[in-house]
């Protein structure tokens, strides 16, 4: 059987799923836990609890700040201490809400039992409200991006949805979070599927797994044989699959267009293997988001691993669940090598969208020094969007901001495929994502004036 992949562009990082074989254990509890008000795309959430309020685990501390956002619930049940400023992963202060923890008390209206709950046993699920119990319970997309996972399920008049599909590609070369979820918790993401496909109104299902994961094919295989609806497709090892257009043309052989189209355009909606499992959760469980599966990983790291956290987890905690932070030299991104972002504090809370806490040390953690580009064009190869990426990073430096939107630097999905393959060790991202975040601002400043 020939592997499908995505078309255009790509890489080849080595592979170090250090963890694959790690089972999930249950992170203990903070002392004290941080909640960013920022972690999803859109409108921060807003407090709707005052320093000494009271909290239990799964008690609304933020609601949503506007139409694209998302509330946040508390993980932990104890005191809220104070509503400051707090350190995310972006580096700079944004406020947050911090509770100090006091036991382990849950709201008594979610289900923590280990019953599987089926679709076809509730009949009373519409699409309207499987929408209406995602967007209440706060989930956002788990594969990093953060965007509240309701407005995916209630597509514009103009697009159509005719199916969904679930990405269990996880291309980064040392995560395996969602492996060890799809291992763990296949029949609950199964479900999560069904309730995916039932709000979007679509009657297909496609479930993307990259074939470095032979077993979870295999159970996801077993597990839908004789479904009609459902079809696993294995995929060629190829970064960055994961990405949503990437993944969409792998499977249903369709292409985004440039932004603003989206999946739903070409009739996909796309959500993350850990968004199922979360949807499934929240409407089945009444469990709102407020934990989520991490890995924890590096070459140096003495036991790397696959953790159940509670959000707003400092990292530092993680690190020293796995042994400790390791001698030397050390990189902490929030996400893998590829698209992870360096840490400039290891007190960053863990929030919707960590997938991982990667540790990068001795040289592997040092930047080389960037030479003058030798105009190779490896860059242009290995763009899965087709661009150019050389000429961006240099518009970009240059503050040439129409130039940059007019080489489709909205586009740019960064993936770091560019800078990973340069032999100049170019610092081609870092300037791209200057330049795409400035000429997004401009577009944005023009829209409101219209």
């Amino acid at each position: 059987m020939k592997l499908r992949t995505f078309s255009m562009g790509g890489v080849h990082p080595e592979e170090n799923k250090l963890s694959a074989e790690v089972k999930t254990v249950k992170a203990a509890l903070p002392a004290l836990a941080v909640f960013p008000l920022s972690q999803h795309i859109g409108a921060p959430a807003k407090p709707v609890v005052a320093r000494g309020d009271k909290v239990k685990v799964g008690t609304m501390i933020a609601e949503a700040g506007g139409f694209v956002s998302a509330p946040i619930f508390s993980s932990v049940s104890g005191t809220v201490q104070k509503i400051d400023n707090a350190i995310d992963a972006t580096g700079y202060l944004k406020p947050a809400i911090i509770i100090k923890v006091e036991g382990d008390e849950w709201e008594e209206t979610i289900d923590r039992s280990d019953q599987l709950e089926t679709l076809d046993k509730h009949p009373e699920l519409t699409p309207e409200l499987i929408v209406e119990r995602v967007k209440n319970a706060g989930i956002t997309g788990m594969g990093g991006a953060g965007f509240p996972t309701f407005i995916k399920l209630t597509p514009p008049p103009t697009a159509k949805a005719e199916c969904v599909i679930i990405n269990a590609v996880e291309c980064e070369p040392y995560i395996t979070a969602d492996y060890r979820l799809m291992m763990e918790h296949a029949d609950e993401i199964l479900v999560g599927l069904d309730l995916l496909m039932k709000a979007a109104k679509v009657t297909k299902g496609y479930i993307g797994i990259e074939d470095n994961k032979p077993a979870a094919i295999r159970l996801f295989e077993e597990k839908t044989a004789g479904r009609q609806d459902v079809e696993i497709v294995p995929l060629a090892k190829k970064y960055p699959q994961g990405g949503e257009k990437q993944l969409v043309d792998a499977v249903i052989r369709r292409q985004v267009p440039a932004p603003p189209a989206i999946p739903v355009n070409v009739g996909a909606i796309v959500q993350n293997v850990g968004t199922a499992f979360a949807v499934y959760e929240a409407v089945m469980k009444n469990k709102p988001l407020f934990e989520r599966y991490t890995t924890v990983t590096g070459k140096q790291l003495k036991q790397p691993g696959n953790f159940l956290v509670r959000m707003g987890t400092p990292m530092r905690e993680l690190i020293e669940a796995c042994g400790g932070m390791p001698e030397g030299d050390n990189k902490v991104l929030a996400g893998g090598p590829m698209m992870g972002r360096a840490l400039s504090s290891i007190e960053v809370p863990v929030c919707k969208g960590t997938n991982s806490v990667t540790i990068i040390s001795g040289e592997e953690a040092v930047r080389k020094a960037p030479q003058p580009c030798i105009r190779c064009a490896k860059c242009v190869s290995a763009c899965p969007m087709g661009l150019e990426p050389y000429l961006l990073a240099q518009v970009s430096s240059l503050h040439l901001w129409e130039r940059a939107e007019a080489e489709d630097i909205t586009s740019c999905i960064e993936c770091g495929s560019c800078m990973f393959t340069c032999p100049a060790h170019r610092p081609l991202l870092d300037n791209i994502r200057q330049g795409k975040s400035t000429v997004m601002g401009i577009i944005r400043a023009r829209n409101t004036k219209k």
